[in-house]
């Protein structure tokens, strides 16, 4: 995805730590980025304090519906609790479109052992919802949002990439890297139970030697 084809990025769940993280890079990037909430209000809040940051007025805000409508690409980063209620919202206004899905399936208050549901991947429970008029796209459950608000950091995590669609993963893959990720099209969207499980060893990781962020590296490629 080259600069001269810059996205219109909706963000739901935007208003949170991960989703806002990335909102900010992409921002930052040159891409229109929609904020998406429940209310509008608060996601025009978060908006507004991100333009802040970037000292420009690329970031808008609107309800998860509206911001999805609007959207050439819609990333969905809330929490597993709140994940199929919030594509059965937006759902009328995902055909063709590509559907980041960066959901972790945490339970509480046990979120550093991996608890799958049924045994499988969250984010292809969302492909069978929605069907293929969607291209579901599993990434960047494995990093930190501790480090993306950093814009100046780089960012030591790779990502993996899953989809059926290979071409969408391929143009995930090129936005992570517009912001600094290493991004590896990592197979079919069933291995995206690899990233969704590996998130709470990070998070025991984290916990056992007390450090902000672990990540994953992929070597010998």
């Amino acid at each position: 995805m080259q600069n001269d084809a810059l996205a219109t990025i909706a963000v739901l769940g935007g208003t949170g730590k991960e989703g806002g993280g990335l909102a900010l890079r992409w921002a930052h990037k040159g891409h229109k980025v929609i904020i998406g909430s429940r209310t509008a209000e608060r996601a025009q809040e978060a908006a507004d304090a991100m333009n802040a940051t970037l000292g420009g007025s690329s970031v808008v805000g609107a309800a998860n519906p509206d911001a999805a409508a609007q959207a050439d690409i819609i990333v969905l980063a809330v929490p597993y609790a709140a994940q199929q209620s919030t594509v059965k919202d937006v759902a009328d206004t995902l055909a063709g479109k590509i559907l980041i899905d960066v959901t972790v399936p945490l339970v509480p208050p046990k979120v550093s052992r991996v608890q799958l549901p049924d045994g499988g991947s969250a984010v292809e429970a969302v492909q069978n919802m929605l069907g293929e008029g969607v291209r579901v796209v599993s990434a960047f459950q494995n990093i930190s949002a501790h480090h993306l608000t950093k814009l100046d950091e780089e960012i030591e995590c790779d990502v993996l990439v899953c989809a059926d669609d290979s071409e969408a993963a391929d143009q995930v893959v090129e936005l992570a890297q517009e912001i600094g990720l290493r991004a590896w099209n990592a197979g079919p969207l069933c291995n995206s139970v690899v990233a969704e499980g590996l998130t709470s060893v990070l998070i025991a990781l984290n916990r056992r030697y007390k450090v902000p962020g672990s990540g994953i590296r992929i070597t010998g490629v």
